[in-house]
C-alpha cells in the first residue's frame, strides 16, 4: 500500500510539472512587450473568425443585411485581403498571387472582390493570418515608434490592425446571429 502511495504522489508530481513547463516555454516562442500582446490579440481573434466562418453554411455566404452591404462571404474575403494589405504599410511584400501592392489600396479592394466558396474563403481567411502573424512576429519593438506608411508609426499600424480585426469580428458576429448561426465559443 506504502508504494503505491509513493507511486502515485511520483505521477501527481511529474504531472505538475510537466504542467507547470508548458506555459513557461510558450511563452519564451512569443515575442515579448506589445507585440506579443497583439499576437496573441490576432490569434484569438483568428480563431473566433475561422470557427465562425466555419459555421455559417455554404447557402448564407450571399447573404447580407441590405442593398450596398458587404455578404458574408465579402466580409471574409475583406478581412483577408487588409490581413495582407496592413503588413505592407511596414515593408512586408504581400503574397505575388493576391495582387496587394504596398501603398495601393485598390489593389486590396481587387482582392477583395474576388468571387470566392466558403471553403475558398476560409483557405483564404487561414492564408492571410498566417502572413499577418508572420509580418508580425518579424518586428522587433524598436522599431515601433518609426514612420510607417502615410505617415503612421509602425505601433499605430499594427494596432489599427488589431482593431479592424474586432471590429469585423463584431459584424460578423452580427451577420451570423441575424441568420441563427450562434458563434461557436459562446454555445
Amino acid at each position: 500500500m506504502k508504494h503505491r502511495r509513493v507511486f502515485l504522489a511520483d505521477s501527481l508530481l511529474a504531472l505538475a510539472l510537466v504542467a507547470a513547463a508548458g506555459p513557461v516555454s510558450a511563452q519564451q516562442a512569443a515575442p515579448a512587450g506589445l507585440m506579443g500582446d497583439l499576437l496573441k490579440d490576432v490569434t484569438e481573434v483568428e480563431e473566433k473568425l475561422v470557427s465562425l466562418a466555419q459555421a455559417v453554411p455554404a447557402e448564407k455566404y450571399d447573404w447580407r443585411p441590405g442593398e450596398g452591404v458587404r455578404s458574408i462571404s465579402e466580409v471574409v474575403m475583406h478581412v483577408a485581403a487588409d490581413n495582407y494589405f496592413i503588413p505592407t504599410m511596414v515593408g512586408a511584400t504581400a503574397p505575388a498571387e493576391t495582387g496587394i501592392k504596398s501603398g495601393e489600396y485598390p489593389s486590396a479592394v481587387a482582392f477583395e472582390q474576388r468571387k470566392a466558396t466558403k471553403e475558398q474563403g476560409i483557405a483564404e481567411l487561414q492564408r492571410s493570418f498566417a502572413f499577418l502573424k508572420q509580418a508580425l512576429s518579424a518586428v522587433p519593438e524598436s522599431k515601433l515608434g518609426e514612420t510607417a506608411g502615410g505617415g503612421m508609426t509602425h505601433r499605430a499600424v499594427w494596432i489599427l490592425a488589431a482593431t479592424h480585426l474586432h471590429e469585423h469580428l463584431g459584424q460578423f458576429i452580427a451577420y451570423a446571429r441575424m441568420n441563427q448561426v450562434v458563434p461557436p465559443w459562446s454555445r
